[in-house]
């Protein structure tokens, strides 16, 4: 009879414990007629534990949403046959590439650039590579990234979403899971990572009425963006809260440059009613309006950016900015790919990432006359801090996606 290898030594029957057939998917006979332990795979610790696959996932990557009991009796399971959670060797079906596709806007917008960062150092830690594409600006170019990308057989994708529609993408997650990032997708239904963008809005808006300006601008890129309209309109909500009708002539959407931004912060602030400030719904707005204003002396314009960029705790004033971080993002997404690739038929997910506000300064300007606007003191004092100035610190690295909210639709309202 054949002697089987060292890696192959045979183990006496203790496996045995309770009915056979309970065993029987797990175990199987050696040359020498012993019952040794099979290639164990997840689903095979969910047989024997008598839970779901989705369960002894949750204990293997320590969720808390499991009860003791429960937990002690997966954990007995993986002692008894051994299992080793490997994620490559659980997730990875035949004929997939041990590499993961990343498509973001730019690679030269710092945002993406750190958020790829994050997503192949967590990606490294699971011994996978990333295959880094640019969309440069140009939807049209998405879904042909993407289709190069899938011939390629990557285990999975994670991709910044820029085109009108996503249909091409509704037969393929079944095989190769997709996780959108920063934006939803259009037409599907999928996992994603976002930045609470209405909040973002809204923080900034309120962060700017607070300090007693009623005519606040509202700059941004193109509405067909939807992290453009959900800033707007969190924008809109907080004038809203306060009883200010919202006046068209203080919204300039549209700008796709610095440049186009700069021109259309121009047009605001040479009208007959100009705003007293502004807020740059994204950092190339940013870029566009803020040396304008410095190089034509209007620096008390206050100031409110979505993104933080170079040097803008630099300037006098320095920028006040919603914040958020690239990293935790780029961890959160790189996290809830590897758990669609544990499980594929769970229902599609959004983890919706926290912003914070940064007071430097440009905010906090108040506007002219001489009582510092309506909400001003008599003594001309700034009110007290806002919510919004409350500083959402994100979570620990090691918790990064279980820091960020989760909501269990795919899409949100």
């Amino acid at each position: 009879m054949t002697e089987t290898s060292d890696s192959q030594r045979c183990v006496p029957c203790s496996f045995d414990r309770g009915p056979p057939d309970r065993w029987a998917a797990v175990l199987r006979l050696c040359p020498k007629g012993f019952l040794v332990p099979a290639r164990v795979t997840l689903r095979d610790v969910a047989r024997v534990a008598a839970v779901s696959a989705k369960t002894v996932s949750r204990v293997v990557n320590q969720d808390e949403h499991v009860t003791p009991s429960t937990r002690a009796r997966v954990q007995r399971a993986i002692a008894d046959l051994g299992f080793q959670p490997n994620l490559v060797a659980r997730s990875l079906r035949v004929g997939r590439a041990d590499v993961i596709g990343l498509v973001v806007e730019s690679l030269a917008d710092p945002f993406f650039a750190r958020l790829t960062s994050a997503v192949e150092q967590e990606a490294h830690e699971r011994g996978l590579a990333v295959m880094v594409s640019s969309v440069g600006h140009v939807p049209e170019r998405e879904s042909v990234i993407v289709q190069s990308l899938l011939v390629r057989q990557v285990a999975g994708l994670i991709v910044t979403p820029m085109s009108q529609s996503h249909a091409y993408l509704a037969g393929t997650q079944q095989r190769t899971p997709v996780v959108f990032v920063d934006r939803l997708p259009e037409d599907i239904t999928s996992d994603a990572v976002l930045v609470d963008d209405l909040a973002a809005g809204e923080a900034a808006t309120r962060h700017l009425l607070d300090h007693g300006h009623r005519r606040i601008g509202f700059l941004g890129s193109e509405l067909r963006n939807p992290t453009t309209r959900l800033r707007l309109a969190g924008y809109r909500r907080a004038l809203a809260e306060r009883g200010i009708p919202d006046d068209g002539s203080l919204v300039a959407v549209g700008a796709g440059s610095a440049q186009q931004a700069r021109e259309a912060a121009e047009k605001l602030l040479s009208g007959p009613r100009p705003p007293t400030a502004i807020f740059s719904s994204n950092m190339r707005c940013s870029l566009g309006l803020v040396p304008l204003l410095h190089g034509s002396g209007r620096t008390d314009v206050a100031v409110v950016s979505f993104d933080d960029f170079p040097m803008a705790d630099s300037l006098e004033p320095a920028v006040t900015v919603i914040d958020h971080d690239p990293e935790l993002i780029g961890r959160a997404a790189a996290d809830r790919l590897f758990r669609r690739l544990e499980d594929l038929d769970a229902p599609a997910e959004t983890v919706v990432v926290p912003v914070r506000l940064v007071p430097r300064g440009s905010g906090e300007l108040r506007p002219p006359g001489p009582s510092g606007g309506r909400d001003s003191g008599a003594d001309g004092r700034r009110p007290p801090a806002s919510p919004a100035e409350r500083d959402m610190r994100p979570a620990p690295r090691q918790e990064a996606a279980d820091g960020a909210r989760r909501s269990g639709r795919g899409r949100r309202p």
